[in-house]
């Protein structure tokens, strides 16, 4: 196992996408990967989550800053010598092999002897018995008979195969329907409690992430923007992007952002945003001075909960909140909101000033 450190690291790369170029780059990115743990990299599309994992596993070089496994440099290790398993997205068999030479493939390409037979059978055992008939049925088939969920279960059985230290996986699922979806990221969680090996999983998807996590890593536009529990980072965002992208509750927006000024206490939180979450917005059908006062404009069922989610017009702006099927309100009514929980988010940096907790709850 190990340790993965990157400290300061820095690259730029330059594509050529219908005669034009376009660049992307990661800036002064630090990240520690902790032993043992499945750090989950989450971030939009483009955002630089793939360019990561290549730097990791030394497929890319960085410009500037370095990579570390338990603290040795490896700027001069080959990927092959990290002992580094990787799943892509594409899967990246070999298609001429049958599955079982692609599980066995990291011992095909190494000097034959009696001591690395046996060692590859042992693993190949091992495998087997980790994953069952869901591999076993697949092994005389070659790649280009097998569905994706199928060539996604070979490629994380040459992955385990490989006996590595650092797993490196790409969202291998993006390409599954849902139900199967569901099924191999349960899979993939016994797995990697089984080997409690450390791994660095990325992905854009909210609920995979969730699922998988032992550490979140939240990533935007080359950067890490914050790292830690998702528990952790659901409550106390560092800021405006990591609040609004990082959704626990699946079907409802992640947080609505509004004027400050515009709350009954006014002054104190000009110049701010105030972010609220769904699940934090009280709604009430009576005035109150300490309320803000708004229209229903909107009313989406979320089955098959017993939760209804409305939005209310507030002036030019709009805020979402969880309420119940029976609440007996339609669009136009008039209501009034207060909120449990709130966040204060600078306005110029988009950074978290504070959180506010009712006293009632």
């Amino acid at each position: 196992m190990a340790r993965i450190d990157l400290r300061d690291v820095s690259k730029t790369l330059r594509e050529a996408v219908r005669g034009e170029t376009s660049t992307f780059a990661i800036h002064d990115l630090t990240l520690r990967v902790p032993d043992g743990q499945t750090m989950v990299v989450l971030g939009p599309s483009g955002c630089g989550k793939t360019t990561l994992l290549k730097l990791i596993a030394g497929l890319l070089r960085p410009d500037a800053g370095v990579v570390r496994y338990n603290d040795v440099d490896v700027k001069d290790l080959a990927p092959g010598e990290r002992r580094i398993g990787m799943v892509f997205q594409n899967y990246a068999l070999y298609p001429h092999m049958t599955s079982r030479s692609n599980v066995l493939s990291y011992f095909r390409f190494r000097k034959k002897t009696p001591a690395l037979d046996a060692e590859a059978q042992a693993r190949f055992q091992r495998t087997s018995e980790l994953m069952g008939v869901e591999l076993a049925y697949l092994l005389d088939r070659r790649p280009t008979t097998l569905s994706g969920g199928e060539k996604q279960r070979v490629a994380l059985g040459r992955c385990i195969t490989r006996n590595a230290s650092v797993f490196l996986v790409d969202e291998p699922f993006a390409n599954l329907d849902q139900a199967l979806r569901e099924k191999y990221r349960v899979n993939l969680k016994r797995l990697l409690k089984q080997f409690n090996i450390t791994t660095v999983y990325v992905t854009h998807d909210h609920h995979e992430a969730l699922l998988l996590a032992d550490v979140l890593a939240v990533m935007n536009q080359g950067r890490i923007e914050q790292v830690g529990t998702p528990q952790e980072i659901y409550e106390a965002p560092k800021n405006a992007f990591v609040a609004g992208f990082l959704n626990i509750n699946v079907g409802a927006p992640p947080i609505s952002l509004i004027d400050g000024g515009t709350m009954p206490q006014g002054g104190p939180l000009a110049h701010t945003w105030v972010g609220v979450r769904p699940e934090d917005v009280e709604v009430w059908t009576r005035d109150s001075a300490e309320a803000l006062p708004g229209t229903v404009s909107e009313r989406v069922s979320l089955p098959p909960r017993d939760t209804v989610l409305i939005s209310v017009r507030i002036g030019e702006q709009e805020i979402n909140a969880q309420t119940t099927r029976n609440d007996g309100l339609r669009v136009g009514d008039p209501v009034w909101l207060t909120f449990r929980r709130y966040h204060v988010f600078d306005k110029a940096s988009g950074v978290r000033l504070r959180s506010h907790q009712s006293r009632a709850h």
